[in-house]
C-alpha cells in the first residue's frame, strides 16, 4: 500500500488531492457531533437509500441516519479510485471511514460507486433491496449536485450553468491568494442565455428524483409510509440574484414542484409522504463555486460564531422529523425549513452590514476567514485538528465491500 506526504496543493478553492486520514478524522468528528437520541434505536433498523452520500448535506444525511434512526440500506456516490499519481477523491476516504462507523455501530450499510443518473445504478439499487433488505424500502434521501446528467431515455446530456436570469449580475466575492491572502473583488456573471435554464433545470431539477421513485415503484419497492426528501437550499436575499432567482433556483424550483407532485401519488399508493428539506448555510465542495457565496457564508460565521448550525445537526433534526421523533413541520409550500436560524431578520440584518462594508482592507475584521479557510481545507482532509500532516499516509484505501 502506498504512502506519502501530503500537503494542500489548490487552484483556488479546489484542491489536487485528498488526505486519507484527515477525511477519517473528519467523518469521526462529525459522528461525534451529531446529537444521541434518548434512546438506542431498536431492532433492525429502518430501510433508507441515499443517493449523493459521500460529500456535504448526502454525508451529514448518511451519518445523522445512522445515530438517530439506526438505518441500514444503500448510500450512492461517485468517487475516484486512486492512483499512482493521485489520491482517491476526499469522498472516497469519507465513505470508507463511513463504512467503519457503520459496522462499529452494528448497521448494515451498502456502499455503491457509479453514476446515479443511470439505469444501470437504479437497477442494481432495485436488485439490492429485494435481495438484502426484504424488499422494502422506508426512506429515500436525494442530495445530488453534479455539473451534467445524461437522460437515460433520450440520451440527452445536460450541463448546469451558474448564471442570473434577465439580466447581467455584479457582486462582491472572496478569493484568496496562493499565500492566503484575502481579497473581496467585485465579479460580474453574463445572463442566462438560450436553453441554459433547460439545462440547468435538466440536470438540477426533479427529474432523477422522480425517475428513481417511478423505478422503486414499479418494482413494488416502497413499504408502507415511505417517505422520501430532496436536500435544497434557499439562502440570503444577498445572494438572490446568482442562487435562488437564477439558473440554479430555477432548478430548485423544479425540485419543490417535483416535491408536491410524488407527495400527492405517494400519499396515495402507500400512505407516504415527498418533501423537500431546506438546509441553512454551509462550506461545501458545490457552495465555494457560486459567486459569492463564499463571501457571504464567512460573513455569517463572523456574525454567528459557534451558533452556525453544521448539518449534521441540521439533517438529525430532518431524520427525527421524517421518522416521527418529533414533529413534522412544513411551511406554506411543503417544505421542511432547516435553516430558520439563519434566514432571522436580525441575522441577515447584521449580514447584510457588514457585506455593504467588506472590502480587502475591512474583511478580515468582519468575517471569520480562519474558520472559513480551515472549512474550505477541510473538505479534503486537511486543517483536521489532531493530524500530523508531516507524516506519511497510506493513500490506497480500498472502496467498501459486502458480501452478496
Amino acid at each position: 500500500m502506498s504512502e506519502r506526504v501530503l500537503t494542500p496543493r489548490n487552484r483556488g478553492f479546489l484542491f489536487l488531492d485528498s488526505h486519507p486520514a484527515g477525511c477519517e478524522q473528519l467523518v469521526a468528528g462529525m459522528w461525534q457531533a451529531c446529537p444521541a437520541p434518548a434512546g438506542a434505536p431498536e431492532g433492525a433498523g429502518p430501510v433508507a437509500l441515499i443517493i449523493g452520500s459521500s460529500a456535504g448535506y448526502g454525508l451529514a444525511a448518511t451519518l445523522a441516519g445512522l445515530k438517530r434512526a439506526g438505518i441500514r440500506g444503500i448510500m450512492v456516490s461517485f468517487e475516484k479510485a486512486p492512483t499512482e499519481r493521485r489520491t482517491a477523491t476526499a469522498g472516497w476516504y469519507r465513505t470508507a471511514a463511513t463504512a467503519d462507523i457503520a459496522r462499529s455501530a452494528g448497521r448494515d450499510l451498502v456502499f455503491l460507486n457509479g453514476d446515479a443518473f443511470s439505469d444501470t445504478m437504479k437497477n442494481q439499487v432495485a436488485d439490492l433491496i429485494e435481495r438484502r433488505f426484504g424488499g422494502r424500502l422506508d426512506y429515500l434521501i436525494y442530495s445530488v449536485a453534479a455539473p451534467r446528467r445524461t437522460d437515460p431515455d433520450t440520451g440527452t446530456t445536460y450541463a448546469s450553468v451558474l448564471k442570473p436570469i434577465g439580466q447581467a449580475n455584479r457582486t462582491k466575492t472572496l478569493l484568496f491568494d496562493d499565500q492566503g491572502v484575502p481579497e473581496v473583488r467585485e465579479v460580474e456573471t453574463g445572463p442566462a442565455e438560450g436553453d441554459d435554464v433547460e439545462q440547468t433545470v435538466g440536470v438540477m431539477g426533479g427529474a432523477d428524483w422522480e425517475r428513481w421513485i417511478d423505478h422503486l415503484a414499479g418494482r413494488d419497492l416502497l413499504g408502507d409510509g415511505f417517505a422520501t426528501a430532496a436536500l435544497s437550499y434557499i439562502g440570503s436575499p444577498l445572494t438572490a440574484a446568482i442562487y435562488r432567482q437564477g439558473t440554479i433556483g430555477a432548478a430548485k424550483a423544479h425540485l419543490e414542484a417535483t416535491a408536491r407532485t410524488l407527495n400527492e401519488r405517494l400519499a396515495k399508493a402507500v400512505g407516504g409522504r415527498a418533501v423537500t428539506s431546506v438546509n441553512g448555510a454551509a462550506v461545501t465542495q458545490s457552495s465555494t463555486a457560486i459567486p459569492g457565496i463564499a463571501l457571504y457564508t464567512g460573513l455569517l460565521r463572523g456574525v454567528l460564531g459557534e451558533d452556525l448550525v453544521p448539518p449534521v445537526r441540521q439533517l438529525a433534526a430532518l431524520w427525527d422529523q421524517l421518522t416521527g421523533a418529533a414533529p413534522l413541520t412544513l411551511d406554506d409550500e411543503g417544505r421542511v425549513r432547516l435553516d430558520n436560524w439563519e434566514l432571522t431578520d436580525d441575522v441577515q440584518a447584521a449580514v447584510a452590514k457588514r457585506w455593504e462594508a467588506a472590502t480587502t482592507n475591512t474583511i478580515a475584521d468582519l468575517a471569520d476567514l480562519a474558520w472559513f479557510r480551515a472549512e474550505v481545507q477541510r473538505l479534503y482532509g486537511f486543517s483536521v485538528p489532531g493530524i500530523d500532516y508531516t507524516a506519511a499516509v497510506a493513500t490506497d484505501i480500498p472502496w467498501p465491500t459486502h458480501t452478496p
